[in-house]
């Protein structure tokens, strides 16, 4: 399969996906005053909202990078992984009641036990390295060829 097929049908799943956010982000918004933490229940609301937004962003323009099949699958998922390890773990955090830990100003006086806590971090910063690497790879992406410096 050539590269401009890849990112086209690449960029059609990351709409779908972030059309899927705001679905799960409205029917989150019910179930807020019912979570351990409230508070992180606000959040996980208004964080699937922003990913809802940044990968419909990211949809359109991924047919738009200039990178190898490889490449962008490399970009495509560990955007995916990223963006869905952060939300999975605040709302982790939400129906807890945990989370101060690692996400103090977002969680507030919520801790759960060593284990919750433990999980909390491992999957929340599971996802730092792989946005960075996949913002990177977006980033060389949208190089212009042939551009003079």
């Amino acid at each position: 399969m050539n590269p401009s097929t890849v990112l086209s049908r690449q960029g059609h799943r990351l709409l779908q996906i972030g059309v899927a956010l705001f679905l799960f982000t409205s029917f989150e918004g019910f179930a807020i005053p019912y979570l351990a933490a409230p508070l992180l229940g606000r959040s996980v609301h208004t964080l699937s909202a922003f990913s809802g937004v940044l990968l419909l962003t990211l949809g359109l323009l991924w047919p738009r990078l200039n990178l190898g099949a490889t490449t962008s699958r490399i970009a495509f998922w560990f955007l995916i992984y990223s963006d869905l390890a952060t939300t999975v773990a605040f709302l982790m955090a939400a129906i807890w009641g945990a989370g101060n830990s690692v996400i103090p100003l977002a969680a507030g006086p919520a801790h759960g036990s060593a284990i919750q806590e433990a999980a909390i971090t491992v999957v929340l910063y599971s996802g730092a390295p792989t946005g960075i690497v996949s913002f990177a790879l977006i980033l060389w992406g949208l190089r212009i060829e042939g551009a003079e410096p």
